[in-house]
């Protein structure tokens, strides 16, 4: 998956951010969604965010997609071949692309409002850099690390990077970062790791 993705963000860009379900690769359950391709994405500057588990509604756009897909591509259509069904995919994406109008568009194919990112893929990662400010910790092994003598888990996607923490206005609440995208909040008061209480910095 990260080789395919490599290509397409060397093609078209990076986007500045990309919806996903929690399934693999993309997450391993609700409670810890990152996995090593979601951190990839992350150090690329590429914001994540994750459906609502077991809520395909949140996808509405792909699910769309899809119905799209069966209803006027496949038409119960069965391939022989692998190279059959790509020329039939090729020639309905012109299709999709460039002539087929959209409502949402006013009647516009997809093209007419298509621009490249202007974000070009970097060959190398860029480095983690924290502000002065942050509290710098190491995620362990097992996806954990320590803080004012308390041991937190967020996910072992992360292990072997640091991590940034930034106090909240809640007394004993931090919120924790990689790179500019908060992962998770902690509480000293009950040794719990939750959800981020502010919007991902930019």
């Amino acid at each position: 998956m990260q080789a395919r993705l490599t290509d397409t963000f060397r093609r078209y860009g990076l986007p500045h951010r990309m919806t996903m379900d929690n399934g693999s690769p993309w997450g391993d359950d609700a409670h810890s969604p990152y996995t090593p391709l979601t951190v990839w994405l992350i150090r690329l500057g590429i914001r994540v965010s994750h459906s609502r588990p077991y809520h395909p509604q949140t996808q509405g756009k792909d699910e769309r997609f899809h119905r799209t897909l069966n209803t006027e591509l496949r038409k119960e259509r069965v391939f022989a071949t692998l190279d059959e069904a790509q020329s039939a995919f090729d020639a309905g994406q012109a299709v999709y692309n460039l002539e087929r109008p959209h409502e949402a568009l006013v009647l516009q194919p997809p093209a007419s409002r298509y621009a490249m990112s202007a974000r070009s893929f970097p060959e190398v990662l860029p480095p983690i850099e924290y502000g002065p400010d942050d509290i710098v910790r190491k995620v362990q092994a097992k996806g954990e690390f320590s803080f004012h003598n308390h041991s937190f888990r967020i996910a072992k996607a992360f292990r072997g990077y640091p991590v940034a923490l930034r106090p909240t206005t809640e007394d004993g609440r931090w919120n924790v970062f990689f790179c500019v995208h908060a992962i998770a909040s902690i509480n000293l008061k009950s040794d719990l790791t939750d959800k981020p209480h502010v919007p991902h910095h930019s």
